[in-house]
């Protein structure tokens, strides 16, 4: 375990191969303490402390390369009626980046949050580049971000892109100092480290993931004295494990308010137009230009990269936690198996391989909490099913239907910042001395079902099947 990461940490797991009843004289096992998973019981899966804000002199050139494309406030290269003069400062930016030496990566091995940082900074400039290009310009990343993104992402086994991790778990900072030396940051507390447009919109939509993040904290909580209850599994167990997923329930119904608050301070034509475009990935490249990273050559370890899909909600861990902790995946797993249709089968793998995907792009101490939990030998599905108690079963239920409304909310956040702004134009280079100035936001966008348009609608389709997969975990009156 890394030193320098949190060592507050009490959360845990039963472990898959341990079983109740453990003999007199033999150690007790059957917890494995969050610090491995990098679990925090203040912050959940956001780090304790504010991340760095930045890294020693040795990789000052990044940091200031990365200061210079937001001082420069460089626009997307597809920015139609970009004038010569955006054009020449972009490319003069890009130059630079092209000159750079090649920083070796060795003594950032010594420490996971330097590490991090680094595939943050690195991972920002590997994004302006990218869509500070002209649309029909090749993607062709210079060796000077080829090998320490490769390298430093090789370390954290993680994509050499951005991720979530990059946009909300390591892109925090406090407005104000915690008093306490314990605190706990709150939740209209926070800032964010690193934006692309410099505008509110961008930093709330990051800061609302932050939030839920925090937030999440008490379901995670929850998920801990629930399975701690299934290992007494008597009466008064069945009792107290009823009530905490009410809680739980309530806990997520919270997070969805928390969700639908991104409409109060992030305007949809803003994000989508101007924000949305600096996260794409190689398979969300309208051109459907390739990265290629020139230089990968001079290390023979680093393979050329098949994962560059950008960040995305689906790669939070702390929803993928709830899905294994109530079932819902198992549940989808299983439908798109015994289906009747092949359609439904075929939607099912699609599911299953999207989110098995999401979580390459996890932190890895994160990953292992989620591989963990899935072994867990005593499902709470099952406990609730073999319980055959009405009140247990009821309250199960409410908290798949709980979970069931947060993805509800995702569809209508997909509608607003999505769907509804793809019909219209891409603004021109007008548009980001605007977003500066937030306008009204008070538009209707209309129904996320009747919106066409091209990959919109197989989102849809993909969160409703989602969403309905959740509402089919729930179990049948007993």
């Amino acid at each position: 375990m890394d030193p320098n990461l949190g060592s507050n940490h009490f959360l845990s797991l039963p472990r898959p191969d341990v079983h109740v009843g453990t003999p007199a004289g033999v150690p007790d096992t059957t917890t494995l303490a969050a610090h491995d998973f990098d679990v925090d019981t203040r912050t959940g899966f956001m780090p304790p402390q504010p991340p760095i804000a930045r890294l020693p002199p040795a990789w000052e050139l990044w940091e200031s390369t990365l200061d210079e494309a937001k001082r420069l406030q460089l626009k997307l290269g597809d920015t139609p009626g970009l004038p010569e003069d955006e054009l020449l400062k972009s490319e003069t930016w890009r130059s630079h980046v092209r000159n750079l030496p090649i920083l070796p990566i060795t003594d950032l091995k010594r420490s996971e949050l330097y590490l991090r940082r680094a595939h943050h900074v690195l991972g920002w400039i590997l994004h302006f580049y990218v869509h500070s290009l002209p649309p029909d310009d090749p993607v062709i990343i210079p060796p000077p971000i080829t090998l320490p993104v490769l390298q430093v992402s090789a370390e954290l086994q993680l994509p050499p892109v951005l991720t979530y991790s990059d946009d909300v778990l390591y892109n925090w900072a406090l407005k104000t100092p915690l008093t306490e030396q314990n605190g706990v940051p709150a939740l209209d507390n926070l800032r964010c480290l690193t934006l692309f447009t410099e505008t509110k919109d961008e930093e709330e939509f990051y800061l609302t993931s932050s939030r839920i993040e925090l937030k999440g904290v008490e379901a995670l909580e929850l998920m801990q004295v629930i399975m701690d209850e299934m290992f007494v599994g008597d009466d008064i167990a069945i009792r107290r494990i009823t009530e905490y997923l009410m809680s739980l329930s309530a806990v997520i119904r919270e997070l969805r308010t928390l969700l639908l608050a991104v409409k109060e301070h992030c305007d949809p034509d803003v994000f989508y137009h101007l924000i949305r475009p600096w996260f794409r990935g190689v398979d969300s490249d309208p051109n459907k230009r390739p990265w290629v990273f020139a230089g990968i050559e001079a290390d023979p370890s680093l393979q050329e990269p098949t994962e560059l899909s950008g960040p995305s909600a689906g790669q939070s861990s702390l929803v993928h936690a709830l899905d294994i902790f109530l079932g819902v995946d198992q549940y989808s797993h299983a439908s798109s198996v015994t289906g009747s249709s092949s359609s439904s089968s075929a939607s099912g793998t699609a599911k299953s391989a999207f989110l098995d995907r999401m979580q390459m792009y996890m932190p890895r101490h994160h990953r292992t909490f989620l591989n963990h939990l899935s072994a867990n030998p005593r499902p709470l599905r099952n406990f609730v099913s073999a319980s055959r108690d009405t009140g247990l079963q009821e309250a199960y239920n409410t908290a798949v239907l709980s979970l069931k409304a947060f993805r509800d909310a995702h569809m209508i956040i997909v509608a607003l910042y999505i769907i509804g702004p793809s019909s219209k134009p891409a603004p021109g280079i007008a548009a980001y001395a605007a977003s500066a100035v937030r306008p009204d936001i008070k538009k209707d966008y209309g129904d996320a079902e009747p919106l066409k348009g091209t990959g919109g609608t197989e989102l849809v389709k993909f969160l409703k099947d989602v969403r309905d997969r959740t509402a089919g975990a729930v179990l049948p009156a007993a």
